[in-house]
């Protein structure tokens, strides 16, 4: 299929799967990486009565909560390189 075939497909709402080879596609940014992490009981205790709340997994709500810190802090801290900064480097 031609690339101005498919482009107009896609514009038009087709279904163009049928025309992807998805067999190497990958995520940006999502490969994982597994790392331990050690928290106090009363913490591991009160994750997982946040996760019987939400009915999802320790580990997602683990996940999901990080990120959000990260995208807040993200987006409230504008990037600037101090002085300090670069000395630490």
């Amino acid at each position: 299929m031609k690339a101005k075939t498919f482009d107009n497909q896609f514009d038009e709402g087709a279904d163009i799967t049928g025309s992807l080879d998805l067999s190497k596609a990958k995520r940006v940014l999502q490969e994982q990486k597994r790392v331990n992490v050690d928290f106090p009981t009363w913490m591991i205790e009160s994750l997982d009565r946040e996760a019987e709340k939400l009915g999802v997994t320790r580990q997602s709500i683990i996940k999901v909560w990080l990120a959000e810190r990260l995208e807040d802090s993200a987006l409230n801290t504008p990037f600037q390189r101090t002085r300090r900064d670069a000395a630490l480097r």
